[in-house]
């Protein structure tokens, strides 16, 4: 609808079903800049925002709601009671630096959905009616069992939704690095039959999924925490390392 460059802000802005004022001040600014009409420009963000929340709230509704200290884009520094932007690390009133009320749980979380799916790949294999149609399946080209079950796995890491927190941010950064990064070589990842080679594969198969929902995390928080530089350079020490290009 906008041109490329606005388009790409948004979505970066949205990418965790959020907007803060900060996000929503860049973003009318560079409106303005491209001289689009702010009041329709506005209209349209809303849009866009009810409809990544809703599809974020699809992915999320089996999960059990986090306690958080946030209210609506801003949260509460516990330490001077002052109302703070979602994204910012540091209290601007009183310096205190914020630790999430779950710290270190968003992937985690992430990590229970994926093993509650994969539980699900077992219980169908030992049913033999559901076994013997996923071989069948594969027989004629199909995807069985183990394509669905992948498949919704998949879908999971997707739309799992990009946590809030610098410590969240960086565990979750942190276990996604290995599954974001290629296994094996020419020998141990190809069409060779053996156990390491279907492992490889499979690891493999998923690589490109983790690696985008990396580039999402660390896109959104480049937009959002321009103001912790050590927190930043943390993070795009993972961009590095996972060859993602951060303008």
């Amino acid at each position: 609808m906008y041109n490329e460059q606005l388009e790409k802000l948004i979505e970066m802005a949205l990418m965790d079903g959020e907007l803060t004022e900060k996000e929503k001040q860049v973003l009318f600014k560079k409106a303005e800049a491209m001289r689009v009409d702010l009041d329709e420009f506005e209209m349209v963000l809303e849009a866009k925002l009810f409809e990544k929340q809703q599809s974020l709230q699809q992915t999320t509704q089996t999960a059990a709601a986090p306690k958080s200290d946030k209210f609506g884009d801003v949260k509460k520094c516990p330490a001077c009671g002052a109302m703070v932007q979602s994204f910012q690390t540091k209290c601007p009133e009183c310096d205190h630096e914020f630790s999430g009320i779950e710290a270190n749980a968003s992937i985690h979380k992430l990590f229970k959905m994926l093993d509650d799916v994969e539980s699900g790949r077992k219980d169908d294999e030992l049913n033999p009616l559901k076994a013997f149609g996923g071989m069948m399946a594969k027989g004629f080209g199909m995807g069985g069992v183990g394509d669905k079950v992948n498949n919704r796995k998949k879908e999971i890491i997707r739309n799992f939704p990009i946590p809030n927190t610098k410590e969240d941010i960086l565990e979750f950064l942190s276990l996604a690095l290995p599954n974001a990064k290629k296994a094996g070589n020419f020998f141990t990842s190809g069409s060779f039959n053996s156990p390491a080679n279907e492992r490889n594969k499979l690891h493999n198969d998923f690589v490109p999924v983790w690696k985008a929902k990396c580039e999402q995390i660390i896109m959104k928080a480049k937009f959002s925490m321009k103001d912790d530089k050590k927190i930043l350079e943390e993070i795009l020490e993972y961009a590095k390392e996972l060859k993602i290009k951060v303008k």
